[in-house]
């Protein structure tokens, strides 16, 4: 007869044991040891193949054939356990041996810069201080009376639809400032000419489109004194215009209306570019000229509103983008660009 069914089976289950060690000899990566072990131990290894059988055998011989497997899979498992260590060792052996070049430079962290816009505002107040103008500040959520009112713009002005403001909590009389207008108005007030300062400063309108966005810069000046006159103003912005964009470019002033100033200019400098030599020149769409911003001789309802007497002195203020400012001289095509954070864009300046 041959042998019982319950000795052959617990043979099997211990011979697993001895395959498993000599498979696993030759082993030095711990992702091989792992499928190995999954072979003998798994759902569908070898010792779940032959635990099957263990329901056909009468039940006295069922715990040593139990006893068998259990023994098996605490050799495996140790035996794994003993190979992984090897692993682990010999791993750290050779990172020990590696041979290491000190002459050769470390990784460094490369170094950032500052956005285009703080270059921009940086460089204008350079340029501005150069003519004595000293910089002022102002706070962002402003009072209707500083943002408007004390422009000569009172509640039912037209003017004010030109601005399309963010009001803050449910009444009209605090507010995002729409220009930085409203840091002349505080210096008017606590001051007393002589006065030359600039505004650079964040503000917010409602426009959202390539040219335009709810939040933007702006650079805004102010000159009070005895004789303040209209050529002073064109020769501040001449001076700005050529030390920014480049020498020889020319200044031309161009009617417009602005509720605070009176008389009120466009302000368009020569284009940069083609300086109105070229008919496609994509800049200036073939006009020669580029519009840079708004200037004129301060209303003497402002002067009234701030307690100056309007008889003695005159003064001139003037605004500009800092975004439009970046986009002539650099060739931006889109306001957005700036605050979308992109690195790609950021890295180019």
């Amino acid at each position: 007869m041959g042998e019982p069914e319950p000795s052959r089976l617990v043979e099997e289950i211990l011979a697993l044991g001895e395959v498993f060690r000599g498979e696993v000899a030759p082993l030095k990566d711990e992702q091989e040891l792992r499928a190995a072990q999954a072979r003998f131990l798994g759902k569908k290894g070898s010792l779940s193949e032959l635990m099957k059988r263990m329901g056909s055998l009468p039940p006295a011989e069922r715990p040593r054939v139990g006893e068998a497997a259990n023994r098996v899979k605490q050799l495996i498992e140790e035996e794994v356990a003993r190979k992984l260590l090897r692993i682990s060792a010999l791993r750290r052996k050779r990172d020990l041996e590696r041979l290491v070049d000190v002459t050769l430079p470390g990784r460094t962290t490369p170094n950032g810069h500052l956005h285009i816009l703080t270059q921009v505002r940086r460089e204008l107040c350079a340029i501005f201080a150069e003519l004595g103008f000293e910089v002022a500040t102002g706070p962002q959520v402003e009072t209707d009376f500083h943002n408007f009112e004390a422009l000569a713009m009172p509640a039912d002005h037209p003017a004010r639809d030109m601005q399309d403001t963010f009001y803050v909590g449910d009444g009209a009389g605090t507010l995002l400032r729409t220009h930085t207008s409203p840091v002349q108005i505080r210096t008017m007030l606590t001051r007393k000419p002589p006065l030359a300062i600039i505004a650079p400063g964040v503000v917010y309108r409602r426009d959202d489109d390539p040219t335009h966005s709810p939040m933007f810069t702006q650079l805004e000046g102010l000159c009070v004194d005895k004789g303040i006159r209209m050529s002073d103003l064109k020769g501040v912005l001449l001076h700005f215009v050529q030390r920014f964009f480049g020498p020889g470019l020319g200044l031309r002033f161009r009617a417009s209306y602005f509720p605070f100033v009176e008389p009120g200019a466009e302000v368009d400098m020569r284009c940069s570019f083609c300086h109105g030599a070229r008919s496609d020149c994509r800049l200036c769409k073939g006009s020669g000229w580029l519009e840079i911003g708004g200037a004129g001789m301060v209303d003497p309802r402002v002067f009234e509103q701030v307690g100056i007497d309007a008889t003695a002195v005159s003064g001139f203020a003037f605004g500009m983008g800092l975004e439009r400012m970046a986009m002539l001289r650099h060739g931006i095509h889109d306001i957005k660009l700036a605050y979308e954070g992109d690195l790609r864009f950021a890295r180019q300046f």
